[in-house]
């Protein structure tokens, strides 16, 4: 299957991006390792996360009226946006991916979703801290909280992507911040539920 789906790729997208890719696709498995998640399902999301990066516009939107997905203004009008969730489809009827954790994954990696599971927060930080993207001090603080505690590492990420959309003058889709307020209440809810644990203990 990976020899499958590495092949199509080679013919969908850049040199560059199947680099990216296969970055990606290590990170995940790392990170699903260290989270003691499944690891062939991270790596397999990771490997087909970016199946649809080259479609054109109107593919994209075509294919995501099809499956009826709900299309806002900021889809219409940046409809890049929409190549997660039709990168998940094209793994679907392509590749024949039914695990709905694995699609699930997929589809979250640019936008995130509130909630998502730890899988998809997996790929949606891989995607965009693997080793190819930089080594600034701030990127290697986020990859070292990865490994810490995937949903602060969520939430911190968010505001780096926030930031640098909002320096480049980018739509940004509510999705994006409904991501980040959910990981940074998620995180902050860990940190008082911990700090109320270690203060029981020493009371004790």
């Amino acid at each position: 299957m990976r020899d499958r789906i590495l092949t199509w790729l080679e013919h969908h997208v850049t040199p560059p991006r199947v680099q990216h890719i296969l970055r990606v696709e290590q990170l995940c498995g790392e990170l699903a390792e260290h989270h003691q998640l499944d690891v062939e399902k991270a790596k397999q999301a990771g490997l087909m996360h970016d199946l649809a990066k080259y479609f054109k516009p109107q593919r994209l939107l075509q294919m995501a009226q099809t499956e009826g997905l709900e299309l806002d203004e900021i889809f219409a009008g940046e409809p890049h946006l929409l190549h997660a969730d039709v990168s998940a489809m094209v793994a679907r009827d392509e590749f024949g991916i039914k695990d709905p954790e694995i699609l699930e994954a997929i589809r979250n990696h640019t936008l995130g979703r509130p909630q998502m599971s730890p899988l998809s927060c997996v790929v949606y930080l891989a995607d965009t801290l693997e080793p190819g993207r930089g080594t600034t001090p701030e990127l290697e603080q986020l990859r070292q909280t990865c490994f810490r505690n995937l949903v602060a590492a969520v939430w911190q990420t968010g505001d780096y992507c926030l930031r640098h959309l909002v320096e480049q003058q980018r739509m940004i889709h509510p999705r994006t911040i409904l991501t980040r307020n959910w990981a940074m209440q998620e995180s902050k809810g860990q940190h008082r539920t911990q700090k109320a644990s270690a203060s029981d203990r020493i009371s004790a």
